[in-house]
């Protein structure tokens, strides 16, 4: 019995354990409700399904949380512009595409790729810029983000001419529907090859160890040789650029540029998969998986409730219930609390086992 609950903590100590068994239990819950959840179909030669949904409408909080988990583990904390962030690069990447003042494109004012580029590279720039407020300002990462998330969506509708801008060119939408051809959502695609590069650029160079070592004590990275400022900064300019691509295969799900809904409360959500993923938010060592594992346990959460009738309104509010509780789970008091009862419970055990003994040899 004691080796059976020695396996027991083994494995709800591992790191990826909370966020999966999140994932099962929102699982669970959904083929409880509905037998038919894990039914996957194809129509018209594309892939259809609640789990294929999910997956798919899932792909722009997944590489959201790539940019989250790193700025929270170097800072201890929250981008909270990078919705903001996704619609100033999808109204960039339209407005290149279309023209300034174009309502509606069906031809191209400049080169797909070319306009792409320069959206994401609009998502970096606002990564740069928060980069340097928390870098070398040391400015708190919330009240540093909190600017662009306030004025990001204006910047996007002035690109925009105060006006929603279409691009009806049918390549456009392929980003965030279908290839033709292609069953699978071109979507999930994107995601994985954003995942594959920062997962390598990570593994393969010092910077994933730096990052968590500026993240536990970024003064006594400073002291050992290593640039703390300088890692900081990347970590903000690769959430900038992941909110960038994010907001480029938003953009391309609705084939325009609508600065006021592109992005809404995707702060909430990959900050949600961060804390989901087992990652602490007082920074320091964290989980790639755990993250990405957390971004669809989230858009799981959120095709629940919308199929109990739950309002895209009232969402959101379960949600930071979800997060209150997690950060609750994750307080040093808390766990402290809970170690110390487990101790005080095993010594009592011991002591009664001892008297026990010591009864029956008497």
């Amino acid at each position: 019995m004691s080796s059976v609950k020695q396996n027991i903590k083994k494995i709800t100590k591992m790191r990826l354990f909370f966020p999966i068994f999140c994932m099962i239990l929102v699982l669970l819950i959904n083929l409880i409700k509905s037998p038919a959840f894990f039914k996957v179909a194809v129509n018209n030669g594309v892939l259809y399904g609640r789990l294929i949904d999910i997956i798919n409408r899932g792909s722009e909080i997944a590489i959201l949380a790539v940019g989250q988990t790193l700025v929270v583990a170097v800072s201890a904390g929250t981008d909270i512009s990078v919705g903001s962030v996704m619609s100033l690069a999808a109204c960039g990447c339209c407005t290149m595409l279309a023209g300034y003042g174009v309502n509606s494109a069906t031809s191209l004012a400049m080169p797909m790729i070319a306009g792409m580029i320069g959206g994401i590279l609009l998502g970096g720039l606002c990564g740069a810029f928060n980069g340097v407020l928390v870098a070398n300002l040391k400015i708190q990462p919330m009240v540093a983000t909190l600017i662009l998330y306030t004025a990001a969506r204006a910047v996007g509708l002035v690109l925009c001419n105060n006006q929603i801008t279409y691009i009806r060119y049918e390549p456009y939408k392929y980003l965030g529907n279908f290839i033709p051809g292609v069953p699978i959502p071109t979507a999930i695609f994107i995601t994985a090859a954003v995942i594959a590069v920062i997962t390598i650029f990570l593994r393969k160079t010092s910077l994933g160890l730096y990052i968590q070592s500026v993240g536990v004590n970024a003064r006594a990275s400073n002291i050992s040789g290593i640039n703390s400022k300088l890692i900081c900064f990347v970590c903000y300019l690769i959430c900038g650029l992941c909110a960038g691509i994010a907001g480029i295969v938003a953009s391309s799900r609705i084939y325009s540029a609508d600065s006021n809904n592109i992005g809404l409360n995707f702060e909430l959500d990959s900050i949600l998969a961060v804390a989901l993923g087992g990652n602490s938010l007082a920074g320091g060592k964290f989980s790639m998986a755990g993250s990405i594992i957390g971004a669809y346990t989230i858009q799981a959460i959120t095709t629940t409730l919308l199929a109990m009738g739950v309002s895209t309104d009232q969402a959101p509010v379960v949600k930071a219930i979800i997060v209150i509780l997690i950060v609750a789970i994750q307080a040093p008091a808390l766990r402290a609390w809970m170690e110390g009862r487990a101790a005080r419970k095993l010594a009592a055990e011991k002591a009664a086992g001892q008297a026990h003994a010591g009864k029956e040899a008497v």
